[in-house]
């Protein structure tokens, strides 16, 4: 794989860490395009973060261009608009492109809390919104917005990658590798994204009564 060639879009990615993730990738190398609902919103987060890089690597676009020029879709939306808008563009994926789903259904009502789902986690619930060609892979669920978006920032953790098609998966945790200071682990099958999904609600606690923005996962006794 050549990071060069390397095509990334991002689906409402002018959000926080959609933004942060645009920007890491743009620094790993690859072609970025940061979508939105209109073009205009996409094109004031590019603007922002191509200062930060001193360049405009990273292009604007409406959410079915990021979609339709793209090899690796992150899904950056909020959960609450995630199926809504994966049914919006349901038709709008190309061949052999794959689906790294972000989201964390949480609310923030009466302190953090995970929003029980019937099938267990975002990633398994959004599967049935896409067609049936193109794979879902559970990734960048754990990594602070904050530190994303800071590109002097050492990142120094963990991804937790999970997905029920293997080369796809293989093919986004390869591909991740290209980020400084981001380790993709293996973490199995769709249905690890159950534990992911709540370990990042147990960190969002964790950092409020730390009072810390930063905190985040790394594995140890792995090989690197």
């Amino acid at each position: 794989m050549n990071i060069n060639e390397l095509k990334v879009g991002l689906i409402g990615g002018t959000g926080e860490e959609g933004r942060g993730l645009a920007l890491r990738w743009a620094m790993a190398g690859a072609q970025v395009t940061i979508g939105s609902r209109t073009r205009d919103r996409a094109r004031e987060a590019a603007d922002e973060l191509n200062q930060h890089l001193g360049q405009s690597l990273i292009r604007a676009a409406e959410n079915r261009e990021a979609i339709v020029e793209s090899e690796f879709v992150l899904l950056t939306v909020p959960f609450a608009h995630a199926s809504s808008t994966l049914e919006a563009h349901r038709d709008d994926f190309r061949a052999g492109s794959i689906l790294i789903d972000i989201t964390v259904p949480v609310t923030f009502e009466k302190g953090v809390r995970y929003v029980e789902l019937a099938e267990g986690s975002a990633s398994e619930h959004l599967t049935k919104f896409l067609p049936e060609s193109i794979p879902l892979v559970a990734a960048f669920k754990t990594e602070p917005a904050h530190l994303l978006l800071d590109p002097e920032a050492a990142l120094d953790c963990d991804t937790l990658v999970a997905g029920d098609v293997k080369e796809a998966k293989m093919r986004v945790i390869e591909a991740i590798r290209f980020i400084k200071g981001l380790r993709p682990v293996d973490a199995g099958t769709l249905r690890s994204a159950q534990t992911i999904e709540r370990m990042t609600v147990l960190l969002i606690g964790i950092n409020r009564r730390y009072k810390v923005k930063n905190g985040r996962f790394r594995l140890l006794g792995l090989d690197s």
